[in-house]
């Protein structure tokens, strides 16, 4: 299933609307941060379910049949709300992608929403509030910061180039992964939706993410993928289609890159 371009311009401008406004409300709450645990090992701060119904609120208000997925539910679940009379479209959100940055003081953090069919993005949004830098894509666009084209680079694994990795350890990657940071300028930013937008810009030749969710990765997907990239799990398979009806928060280890050394990167993770 498809929809046309008008459709897919109205879902995004109404993303735009509802990152900006969940990141404006984020930088006001960072003012004054309060902080739990969930799940035992995960922070979460007061300013991440209030975001999270602001974006859903402003979308309801254009599409109340719409379904949802946020990593901020009852009792450290995520929040899963289905379309009503069968409609296919699912919003994926996580309202603050960088938490534990967020609230140590770090404003190093994203909103990110993506429009879901069939399992796959149609739309895709990432805004960075302190830089007021708005990341945007769908299905029949192109990638684009602040309204302008991006796109992936053409680098290769060298001793300048810049790989995105996270903290967290997936022992079937492990060596291949200290190899690309021995060959590289890594960074790791705590914000996956950030290292996808940076790849899509071409600011990284590559990240990985081994214990992403659906909703780190949506909206960044759809941006490197319509930047020229690819976007994969960290075996080489498709991460999607994802059923949202029974996902329940499976990590879909992540892997995105140029298209210059994704074999390559393959190869490396594949090696013991």
């Amino acid at each position: 299933m498809s929809l046309p371009h008008t459709d897919l311009s109205q879902m995004l401008e109404t993303a735009i609307v509802a990152a900006r406004l969940a990141g404006q409300r984020a930088m006001e709450e960072s003012r004054y941060i309060h902080t739990s645990v969930k799940n035992g090992n995960e922070i979460v701060t007061q300013a991440d379910p209030i975001c999270q119904k602001i974006i859903i609120d402003r979308i309801r208000e254009t599409y109340p049949e719409h379904g949802f997925i946020g990593e901020e539910g009852q009792d450290g679940n995520l929040l899963s709300i289905p379309p009503r009379s069968g409609t296919p479209i699912w919003w994926v959100i996580d309202p603050i992608d960088g938490t534990n940055n967020f609230a140590n003081g770090m404003l190093c953090f994203s909103v990110s929403i993506a429009a879901i069919l069939d399992g796959k993005p149609i739309v895709g949004v990432i805004f960075e509030p302190a830089t007021d830098s708005m990341y945007t894509a769908a299905v029949d666009m192109d990638a684009a910061l602040n309204g302008s084209r991006i796109t992936v680079n053409d680098d290769e694994i060298d001793p300048f180039a810049i790989f995105g990795v996270d903290s967290h350890p997936y022992p079937s990657i492990e060596v291949g992964k200290q190899k690309i940071m021995d060959q590289t300028r890594y960074r790791c930013l705590g914000s996956t939706a950030l290292h996808l937008a940076y790849v899509a810009r071409g600011a990284m030749i590559g990240t990985v993410s081994p214990a992403a969710k659906l909703w780190d990765i949506a909206a960044g997907m759809i941006l490197v993928e319509r930047a020229g990239g690819i976007v994969t799990d960290t075996q080489g398979d498709p991460l999607l289609p994802v059923d949202l009806e029974k996902y329940d928060a499976e990590p879909l280890p992540t892997l995105a890159t140029n298209q210059a050394i994704h074999s390559r990167v393959l190869e490396i993770f594949a090696k013991k």
